[in-house]
């Protein structure tokens, strides 16, 4: 579909549904290539809609067999069924019950929306709107309703039948292979957290007793073979559903609690109501099969999907507007998690990474939107870090705004007034105003107003009157659709570090709500090093005119851990843009050594706390810096001034490296807590500047580690330092990888993300031969992602390469996965977001590829609407 035939859906434009849903009765006889849906609806007229209107339900790809009204076959006058819609043109005035029967080819659904198979499990996913591909349904998620399934399919293909809710029957269907089981869920939900599994798959179960003394059955379902590797996924679903009771007074509803993990799937997981559906990468680990990040991720994502039974669920969005009620908040939650279970300073920095090299990215280029959209084409293009990402942001700031007693406060009565709802984002945060007494309308700009704001600050040190003043001002650049910004409301959490350290003034929280305002401190005795935004206090850029020394100051003696590693990061972001600069004139960059000093002091003292050592020690990367830099980019000398820094510092600290290594060389019990992650990325950090100082000698450092590593997060570190080798060493270590791991496939995918780093002129090339490799496939997210996607996020320099193969070969890709999987096509297409940032020349090459792209006859929604807003 062109995108100049997609309507623009408008938040302003809302109107509530026609018709309601009392209950939904569904009845599927699984097949796979003729699946029969028989979808029930208890239907009225809305005394809030319109009246005497025809009934329109959401339709996709389906094909319409039969259909009653109140038990009655519907004359062929009295309806039009198409596969997009199903329109009834005169429904009763009076409650009545309408029954269609449909059917899908779930097999040939490659889209992976709406009812589809995965190694022959059949499973769903319905978020946003693809409950429309399984039946015809006012496929909204302000319309909710109860749902009881009957599920029938062969027994011996299909021996589990799941379904959301409880069960309330099953058994054999007498004189036949096939078997049927029934669900009953009795809490109202939307279509979209609709959910169908049916497959062979093997459990892993344990249980969990509510404080009110509700036990609760819990399973983890997986492929035949591999319920061991779940046993930390359960592990983190317990501890979620107590952190949920303990945090926020939230216990489970229902006595039964399902995961099942597929290999297909276009997200991460889905919170579908008792029933979640997750991408395996998010359950599967073991200490030999799954990096640190992997148990970080499964911890989180378990913890996030969890968590949306009562933000999600329970209380839901009215409209996709309000996606951010939803998942900003839950990743809020998620987050807090995280940080509970882990070092909270280290969670800090990682997800503040992460926003700067998602979101930032995003609301400074052509795809920019506020928190909450004000219209879309596409919701699924919508799944983004602003909304995720940002939107969790918005409620740390509330929570500090608010204080921790009154943000509890505000949720437990978001709960109490909302259960059962579909909620907007002025009803949730009017309850933080009500038992505040704070007006928080201001605060809702956050939600409308896309952009990064910059804060500015102005010193003024009046030595003889002991006074010291902050003066700060606002300012975000215009973004689409929105060319005048007002002030937002900005909280600067802040103390005053003396030069030799020590607090001179101690944390506070200043509200910067105006275009500029001031902040003055009597009686100090000394000009302070300003300490600002501690722990990243609000989503935004600060730009301030530091004093020689303050930077490697701060990283020595704020008290504040984020502010600390930020000082480090800022001092070398400010040697990087000079070297960037001397590289693009043809000079050699000149460092500082004091930085050097710095980072040995950190080295030498790592084993207080190896995971904040292993962040701090860790450079800006390619994009941190690029961001920075902003505009008339050339990435490859930004991989130069990179490399030239790590390998000043690499050669300075080497002796330390090596020396905190060898104490680290003693083989320990794997356990994938925070601590012990921390450890083993101290020793790829230092691997890496190893590898540095001197290539030759770091790789054989590098790779006597991958051969005695005894985990996946070890090797994986030691194959990441080996990158950026040429003598041998990288390809032994990257076959023997493959080797040793070529049937399992999440390992298989790290092998392909690992190569599709590796840097040189011939990147392209590679990975265009890796796309030939028997294990490689477009048809599955995961492995598109890991080869792809890394190429893009993970190797700049070749992705932008100068003449333009790189652009040309992710535009194949593209173009090929839109007639495939138009989600994940779309989602690949953001590579291109900063591409009018990029210097003139790769500039030129980026448009024409976005050009073509765009310019072809059958482009998806999905990726049209991405294509049409890049290029804007």
């Amino acid at each position: 579909m062109r995108s100049d035939t997609t309507p623009v859906i408008r938040l302003s434009e809302y109107r509530v549904p026609d018709f309601l849903i009392d209950r939904v009765d569904l009845d599927f006889q699984l097949a796979p290539e003729a699946t029969v849906v028989t979808c029930r609806l208890a239907l009225r007229a809305n005394p809030a809609g319109r009246l005497g209107v025809p009934l329109v339900l959401d339709g996709e790809e389906l094909t319409y067999l039969s259909g009653t009204l109140n038990g009655a076959p519907l004359a062929a006058s009295a309806f039009s069924a198409q596969p997009e819609s199903f329109t009834l043109h005169q429904p009763p005035q009076e409650p009545f019950t309408l029954e269609i029967v449909t059917r899908v080819n779930p097999q040939a659904n490659t889209k992976l929306m709406g009812l589809y198979r995965s190694k022959g499990v059949y499973c769903t996913q319905c978020e946003a709107d693809a409950f429309r591909r399984i039946a015809y349904f006012l496929d909204r998620p302000d319309v909710m309703t109860v749902w009881r399934v009957r599920i029938e399919a062969e027994k011996a293909e299909a021996p589990l039948l799941l379904s959301n809710g409880n069960p309330i029957e099953h058994g054999d269907i007498a004189g036949t292979s096939r078997h049927y089981a029934v669900w009953d869920d009795p809490h109202k939900k939307p279509s979209y957290l609709f959910a169908l599994v049916a497959g062979d798959l093997e459990a892993y179960s344990g249980s969990h007793t509510t404080p009110s003394g509700r036990k609760v059955e819990l399973n983890v379902y997986v492929e035949k073979g591999k319920a061991a590797r779940a046993a930390y996924a359960m592990d983190s679903l317990i501890r979620s559903m107590k952190w949920d009771e303990e945090k926020f007074g939230r216990e489970y509803d229902l006595d039964l609690f399902n995961i099942v993990a597929v290999s297909d799937f276009n997200m991460g997981a889905m919170e579908n109501k008792g029933l979640n559906v997750f991408n395996d990468r998010y359950i599967l680990a073991s200490p030999e099969t799954a990096t640190d990040q992997d148990y970080h991720n499964i911890e989180a994502v378990v913890a996030h999907e969890y968590f949306h039974n009562w933000t999600g669920n329970r209380i839901t969005c009215r409209d996709w507007f309000q996606l951010c009620l939803k998942e900003g908040l839950t990743v809020f939650r998620d987050q807090e998690f995280s940080s509970d279970m882990r070092s909270r300073p280290v969670e800090r920095i990682a997800n503040v990474q992460t926003l700067r090299a998602t979101q930032f990215v995003e609301d400074a280029g052509p795809l920019a939107h506020p928190v909450r959209p004000q219209q879309y084409k596409e919701i699924n293009n919508f799944y983004t870090a602003t909304v995720y990402n940002k939107g969790s942001e918005l409620i740390q700031m509330l929570r500090l705004i608010v204080g921790p007693q009154k943000f509890r406060e505000g949720m437990d009565l978001y709960f109490e007034r909302h259960d059962g709802e579909a909620a907007i984002m002025e009803q949730f945060i009017q309850c933080f105003a009500d038992v505040s007494g704070k007006d928080l309308q201001p605060f809702m700009r956050w939600y409308n107003q896309a952009g990064t704001p910059v804060v500015s600050v102005r010193e003024d040190y009046d030595a003889d009157a002991k006074r010291y003043t902050l003066h700060f001002s606002q300012d975000t650049a215009p973004t689409p659709g929105q060319p005048e910004k007002g002030p937002q409301v900005i909280p600067i959490k802040m103390g005053l570090i003396a030069r030799e350290g020590g607090e001179i003034a101690k944390d506070e929280v200043f509200i910067l709500d105006g275009a500029s305002a001031s902040r003055t401190f009597e009686n100090v005795s000394e000009k302070p090093i300003p300490s600002l935004f501690r722990g990243f206090s609000a989503p935004v850029r600060v730009e301030i005119a530091r004093g020689d020394g303050d930077l490697l100051a701060l990283a020595r003696h704020d008290v504040d851990p984020f502010n600390r590693w930020q000082a480090l990061q800022d001092a070398e972001l400010a040697l990087l843009k000079a070297g960037v600069s001397a590289v693009r004139a043809g000079k050699a960059p000149s460092w500082d050594g004091r930085l050097n000093g710095a980072m040995g002091n950190l080295i030498e003292t790592a084993g207080h706390d190896p995971a904040f050592a292993a962040l701090a020690i860790g450079l800006p990367t390619e994009a941190d810096l690029a961001r920075e830099i902003g505009t008339d980019i050339d990435p490859e000398a930004i991989g130069l001034a990179l490399d030239g820094l790590r390998a000043d510092i690499g050669k300075a600290v080497a002796s330390a490296a090596k020396a905190q290594l060898d104490t680290m060389a003693k083989p320990v019990p794997f356990s994938p807590d925070g601590a012990s992650a921390g450890r083993r990325a101290l020793k790829g950090q230092l691997l890496r500047y190893l590898v540095a100082a001197d290539s030759a000698s770091g790789a054989d450092e590098a790779f006597a580690h991958y051969q005695r590593a005894d985990n996946m997060s070890d090797m994986v570190n030691a194959l990441g330092a080996l990158l950026t080798t040429t003598n041998g060493k990288r390809e032994a270590a990257l076959d023997a990888f493959f080797e040793r791991f070529q049937n399992d496939h999440l390992v298989v995918d790290t092998w392909f993300a690992l190569q599709a780093r590796i840097p040189g002129a011939d990147a392209v090339a590679r990975v265009r031969k890796l796309m030939e490799h028997p294990a490689f496939t477009l048809n599955n997210p995961n492995r598109a992602r890991s080869l792809i996607g890394t190429f893009a996020a993970g190797n700049p320099r070749a992705f932008h390469a100068a003449d333009g193969s790189g652009y040309a070969l992710f535009g194949e890709v593209v173009d090929a996965m839109d007639g495939r999987n138009p989600q994940i096509a779309a989602r690949l297409a953001t590579a291109f977001r900063t591409w009018r940032n990029l210097e003139s020349g790769r500039r030129a090459k980026a448009e024409a590829v976005l050009t073509g792209l765009a310019t072809k006859p059958s482009r998806s929604r999905d990726l049209a609407d991405i294509l049409e807003r890049t290029l804007a």
